[in-house]
């Protein structure tokens, strides 16, 4: 059975949320718990998953916002994955003071996320692909057996992650793109951080940002 996807769109940027679960074992992640994190519970306990781990692909304030609901709603709290190029902006709270909010970032991050490293959901692998530009710490999360990429803040349908917040690079996030995005086959689903789905052929012939 292949990995069941379920995707909110929540908060003040109307940012993706996933919920991903393997079937089998009735176990799921939940990567970029955006807001409204009681939701994210809600979906998971009807669905009679158990969630065992918060994969985020960067710490904009966006992205982590239902965290803290999302662990202090499971039992045992899942814990927290993160590139440690990102730490510093999650210990500040996301860059969320620069736009007025103020909120609880959940749970200090304990699991150190890195390039080329294997996660697994049930009987699922994921590959860890760090991106970096958009933020110093950004990773992708890709699943060769399904085509997938949860491709976060990197890359949107006919756009590119924003640059001009702290320590973003538009030079870096280029490359990130050429080497972390276009090398995978065509076919594969990209999965953002905003927006609608969309495929990497689809984006390598008619993104603007890339001509």
């Amino acid at each position: 059975m292949p990995l069941e996807i379920v995707k909110f769109t929540l908060g003040p940027a109307m940012t993706n949320a996933y919920i991903v679960a393997d079937n089998d074992s009735n176990e799921c992640v939940v990567i970029d718990p955006a807001w409204d994190g009681h939701l994210i519970l809600a979906e998971a306990e009807k669905r009679g998953w158990r969630i065992s781990n918060i994969w985020l692909t960067h710490a904009h304030f966006d992205h982590v916002g239902g965290a803290a609901a999302v662990a202090d709603g499971s039992n045992p709290p899942p814990p927290v994955a993160l590139h440690p190029d990102d730490y510093w902006l999650w210990r500040e709270k996301g860059g969320a003071s620069a736009f007025g909010l103020e909120f609880d970032p959940g749970p200090e991050p304990s699991v150190d996320l890195e390039h080329d490293q294997k996660l697994f959901l049930g009987n699922f692998e994921l590959q860890v692909r760090h991106a970096p530009g958009h933020t110093p710490g950004h990773v992708m999360f890709y699943c060769q057996s399904e085509n997938l990429l949860f491709c976060g803040d990197v890359i949107f349908q006919f756009s590119i992650g924003r640059t001009d917040f702290p320590r973003g690079s538009h030079e870096t996030l280029i490359e990130s793109i050429q080497t972390q995005v276009l090398t995978l086959p065509d076919e594969t689903i990209l999965l953002p951080g905003h927006g609608a789905e969309t495929k990497v052929g689809v984006e390598r012939q008619y993104n603007p940002f890339l001509q």
